[in-house]
């Protein structure tokens, strides 16, 4: 985008150029229906098949436990509402997970775990509710979050889980994992598992649910009997396969681009503290993953900051994409009890492979100079 610095890679990534160019022989001349007979059929069912043993390598899974899909709110909707639909019981999850999750549970009468002032869950509380809830068939904790970036441990999670609710699936949203954490380090403590290219520079409308051998759960969607019958309908093969190859480029890469964008993230931060008072950084970044930068500004409300980011060339958001346009502040800064006036001023900065320094350069410049014209726009009216 000539012109514009992009600081929104937790809402989407720009497709990786490989993942484009392994996506475009199937648009056109192989574009035959995997799920029929004749020789260019099979050539599309190689292709999802060999994507789909990609996948499994960049995840620690076994080539049939991939699944798939939309993306990951389907993932996440399948998880929760599949299970319980096999299953019957109740749903348990964190205050602070993506409303894929959290609207599931509520719809189901679950169970809301609160989190800790960093946005994690809250371990001491997931115990309690695990140990006094009879019926419980499935826990859902994210592996990263969406708004703040905050990394939950997930092998401490599934302790807890197997301890008080053995009989219970512990699901992982992992949409904002895939970038920054190993998925081997995570898969082994999971039963379900949900990804989204479009989060490491694949398409989008295309994800993976990565299910367990063994584990059970009501399709989303019926009639097909593709993936085995779990998840109905015509392969998206384009997508899958551009997914695959986003998703191996990303876990090869993922250890030399770790320390170059959190080097960016630093830099970003720290020099938006030093020039601006009263910006708080909203989570400590031992506790988060490289590329995401979160900030609550004092003075200033952030659905006008946005508005001059924007006009200024500088693509930013407050919260998760889902949310834009949302009056409410997030529900995941009310979660931490970040106050309320000071959850209006909150920004979310997002780095990703394509980030530069010459984009934070000219992202400080541009928020710094938007936020003192709020603040003396705020004084005279006042």
């Amino acid at each position: 985008m000539p012109g514009y610095t992009y600081l929104d890679h937790a809402a989407t990534t720009p497709m990786r150029p490989e993942a484009v160019a392994a996506m475009l022989p199937y648009l056109f001349e192989h574009f035959a229906n995997p799920s029929g007979s004749h020789r260019f059929a099979r050539e599309a069912r190689t292709a999802i098949d060999d994507a789909r043993e990609v996948m499994a390598t960049a995840i620690g899974c076994k080539p049939g436990e991939v699944i798939f899909n939309g993306g990951g709110t389907e993932a996440d909707n399948t998880s929760i509402r599949g299970v319980l639909a096999r299953r019957g019981g109740t749903a348990v999850c964190p205050a602070a997970e993506h409303h894929a999750v959290l609207e599931c549970v509520h719809l189901t009468h679950g169970v809301v775990v609160p989190t800790t002032a960093t946005g994690a869950v809250d371990l001491d509380a997931l115990a309690v509710v695990l140990s006094e809830t009879s019926d419980v068939s499935v826990v859902s904790v994210m592996a990263v979050n969406n708004e703040v970036g905050t990394i939950n441990d997930m092998a401490a999670v599934s302790k807890i889980v197997r301890r008080h609710a053995p009989k219970a699936v512990l699901h992982t949203d992992a949409v904002q994992a895939a970038c920054w954490l190993d998925l081997r380090t995570i898969w082994p403590h999971v039963d379900l598992l949900s990804l989204s290219a479009h989060k490491f520079g694949g398409p989008k409308g295309v994800g993976v649910l990565i299910a367990r051998e063994g584990i059970t759960f009501e399709p989303a969607l019926i009639g097909g009997g593709q993936e085995r019958e779990r998840r109905s309908g015509t392969h998206n093969v384009g997508g899958i396969v551009a997914m695959a190859e986003a998703l191996r480029i990303t876990d090869e890469q993922r250890g030399s681009e770790l320390s170059r964008i959190a080097a960016l993230r630093d830099q970003l931060v720290d020099r938006l503290v030093a020039e601006l008072p009263g910006v708080h950084e909203t989570v400590a970044r031992t506790a988060k993953v490289a590329g995401s930068a979160h900030l609550c500004i004092e003075g200033i409300e952030n659905e006008a900051l946005l508005f001059l980011l924007d006009e200024a060339g500088v693509c930013a958001s407050a919260a998760s994409a889902c949310a834009a346009g949302a009056m409410e502040p997030s529900h995941v800064l009310h979660a931490m009890g970040v106050s309320r006036d000071l959850a209006q001023g909150a920004l979310r900065l997002t780095l990703g492979a394509t980030s530069t320094a010459a984009d934070v350069d000219h992202g400080v410049d541009v928020i710094v100079r938007a936020v003192h014209q709020l603040r003396r726009t705020e004084l005279a009216v006042s």
